[in-house]
């Protein structure tokens, strides 16, 4: 017998994900992922029990060190601000906890992927970040033949949309959108400077807040490196990609 909050994995995708029961319909069990943003379904026959706290807690350990390495003795600096949405509460916590280790200015807000869209207006104008990552959970459905092929894209595009009309510039607001095998495309044509996913595979947690801090500590007058940014995230380009544009950071002279 499972339980909701035990740990399983999926005997026919190879206990490939490590995921979390939030939900039992008689023999339905329903998932989400503890270290990738992805939603999942599976019958109890499927599953097996995980009992290697260690990798739920996960062994990715994201750094963007090389990014915060400036020259302090002369010069300030001001990184962009950073608004977060997410879809989901833990995973914006830990993006929150990565933002505040890395010393960056950042605000998280939780709302169901459906709610994205409707309240990220009000969010630009209380925030007026540089940033804005708008993230949650997402799954790409390959054989389905009625309807989006696609659990939260939909929803995700809709917020870029309407972001990117508030503000139409690439460089003025950097736009990060997606989740686990999100439509890739469709965010970048929506308006999205990065997006997941590529390849339409996972993504980690960690991967948009990854791009963020990356962006924040990217020189507003320089063209970003974008692959050595993608490098940082846990799959690299199969799982982000994105467009390139000038940072965010500001340098100032002198330093007190």
């Amino acid at each position: 017998m499972f339980n909701i909050g035990d740990y399983v994995t999926r005997n026919s995708y190879n206990n490939d994900v490590v995921f979390k029961i939030i939900s039992i319909d008689e023999d339905l069990y329903y998932l989400k992922g503890v270290n990738v943003r992805l939603y999942a379904d599976s019958y109890k026959e499927d599953l097996k029990l995980y009992n290697d706290s260690s990798e739920s807690n996960d062994s990715f350990l994201p750094s963007i060190e090389e990014y915060r390495k400036l020259n302090r003795s002369e010069y300030f600096y001001l990184p962009g601000k950073i608004l977060h949405l997410d879809g989901d509460k833990e995973y914006l916590d830990s993006c929150l906890d990565f933002y505040k280790k890395n010393k960056l200015r950042a605000y998280g807000v939780y709302f169901k992927e459906e709610d994205l869209a409707s309240n990220i207006v009000p969010l630009l104008e209380k925030y007026t970040p540089d940033i804005v990552v708008i993230t949650g959970h997402d799954a790409y459905y390959r054989k389905r033949k009625n309807g989006s092929k696609y659990k939260n894209t939909s929803n995700f595009v809709e917020c870029v949309k309407i972001a990117r009309t508030y503000e139409k510039s690439h460089q003025k607001l950097i736009i990060i959108a997606g989740a686990c095998q999100s439509d890739y495309e469709e965010l970048i044509k929506a308006g999205a400077n990065f997006a997941s996913s590529p390849k339409r595979i996972n993504i980690h947690a960690l991967d948009p807040a990854i791009v963020a801090g990356c962006m924040a500590f990217s020189d507003i007058n320089n063209n970003i490196d974008l692959i050595n940014i993608l490098e940082k995230t846990k799959y690299g380009s199969a799982g982000m990609g994105g467009i390139i544009t000038k940072g965010t950071m500001y340098t100032g002279y002198p330093r007190e």
